[in-house]
């Protein structure tokens, strides 16, 4: 039996998500229960993500604390998963041969079988293997507490960007059955859930049919679970811009339980470097969308994903990236130096360009952001505003926090009482990324 399981989660809200089902499924198959201390532990798991320069150091470096453990207890189990246990595999055992579990994204789901055979054969288990929508069939039920809950969509990426190593860590895009997201949806309120956030590496590339076959995409979903009485507001990340019809980009406007916040990578505002990077698309095309999306919800905020330092940017590329910053007046965004992925098509390209003068760029692009940002957040200076609050605040444990529809941290200065609700609250004071309100 695991009585105790420790997960450290790495990367973006797919992991958390995949990290919950991990707990869930273990939790059904062990009784287990979640522990924040690896001491105590039966089974560490890392999720990892490969998305970040050095992230599979990083990994080892965690190994390296763990291994101490191991030698105190030898019927601890540790695991990798996530996107470094399915990109290494079972090179991840020439480095660390103590890890009894290596598993990836898709395969989850069988982490009970591997377990038992890992005991019963007394052998390293790796299953990398990419068996599509099989993951979802043999997840329970969701345990659920709060009322902020995420809902996995689509999985995988079909885009193969030259610079992501996403599509060859968790395969290619497979949606789920549109009446299977609806009845998590439905369990999910059930348990007290009043927010939804709709997960895919390409959330908006969903596409499934209904049971009398109609087609159904992302925009179809936010329609019916718009008429879930018991969910009041509804996200969706990450966007590709690509995959923003003219369907999707309606439903802004036109369901005010959509929230007014969209997280669009643009990447660059070169066209040079965009076809590069394989996005197939242009920066006026770009442009377009977000004209339509003003169009159709004038208060939508929108931010982004920014590389900077793409092999062989040249200063005229950087300079367009700079420019549409400007013109789209992206709100508080990511933007980090490019990082070579092992394997991707653009790790192979010859840079010549001096790591100095890409962290200025990088540092010239943060400033105008952060710049832009604030703004926003001092227009809202005065304006009512509907937030969910959804714990205390981390700067003050006396007082509550809770984000707005466009994403906003408000922290406010009242009880416990209202944990989980929805409130009206004017804004009275902006604080770096964060804002100061009373509940109306």
């Amino acid at each position: 039996m695991l009585k105790k399981v420790f997960i450290k989660t790495f990367g973006c809200q797919m992991n958390e998500y995949d990290s919950s089902k991990m707990q869930d499924i273990l939790n059904q198959a062990h009784a287990s229960s979640k522990t924040e201390n690896p001491e105590e532990a039966d089974l560490i798991i890392l999720n990892t993500c490969s998305v970040r320069e050095k992230a599979e150091e990083k990994i080892y470096s965690h190994l390296g604390e763990y291994e101490a453990l191991k030698k105190i207890n030898p019927n601890l189990l540790i695991a990798i998963g996530g996107c470094v246990g399915s990109q290494e595999g079972e090179n991840i055992l020439k480095r660390a041969p103590f890890v009894d579990l290596i598993f990836g994204p898709q395969t989850l789901h069988r982490l009970p079988d591997l377990v038992s055979k890992r005991r019963s054969a007394g052998l390293s288990q790796v299953d990398i293997s990419f068996p599509e929508i099989e993951k979802f069939d043999y997840l329970p039920p969701p345990s659920f507490t709060g009322a902020s809950a995420m809902v996995s969509i689509i999985e995988g990426c079909s885009k193969y960007c030259s610079f992501c190593v996403v599509p060859y860590t968790r395969g290619e895009e497979i949606s789920r059955p549109f009446e299977d997201v609806l009845a998590e949806v439905v369990h999910l309120a059930s348990l007290g859930a009043k927010e939804i956030t709709l997960l895919g590496q390409n959330v908006n590339a969903y596409r499934s049919l209904t049971k009398n076959g109609t087609p159904a995409d992302l925009a179809l979903l936010i329609e019916y679970i718009s008429e879930i009485d018991e969910i009041k507001r509804i996200k969706f990340t990450t966007s590709h811009p690509n995959e923003m019809n003219d369907s999707l980009l309606e439903c802004f406007g036109k369901f005010p339980k959509l929230a007014t916040h969209l997280h669009l990578p643009i990447q660059s505002g070169s066209d040079r470097i965009l076809s590069a990077m394989k996005r197939n698309y242009t920066a006026l095309e770009y442009k377009n969308i977000v004209r339509k999306l003003k169009k159709n919800c004038s208060q939508i905020s929108i931010s982004s994903d920014f590389i900077i330092g793409f092999p062989n940017e040249t200063d005229a590329d950087f300079q367009l990236t700079k420019k549409i910053m400007e013109e789209v007046q992206f709100d508080f965004s990511f933007s980090f130096l490019y990082s070579p992925r092992p394997g991707t098509p653009a790790s192979y390209i010859h840079d010549e360009i001096p790591h100095e003068i890409k962290l200025k760029r990088l540092n010239e692009l943060q400033l105008i952001n952060e710049a832009q940002g604030k703004a926003i957040s001092h227009l809202m200076l005065g304006t009512k505003q509907r937030i969910l609050i959804d714990g205390q605040s981390w700067k003050n444990p006396a007082e509550m926090a809770g984000k707005t529809d466009n994403n906003r941290v408000v922290d406010i200065k009242t009880d416990k009482s209202f944990i989980n609700q929805f409130v009206d609250v004017i804004i009275t004071e902006v604080t770096s990324k964060r804002l100061r309100g009373d509940i109306i």
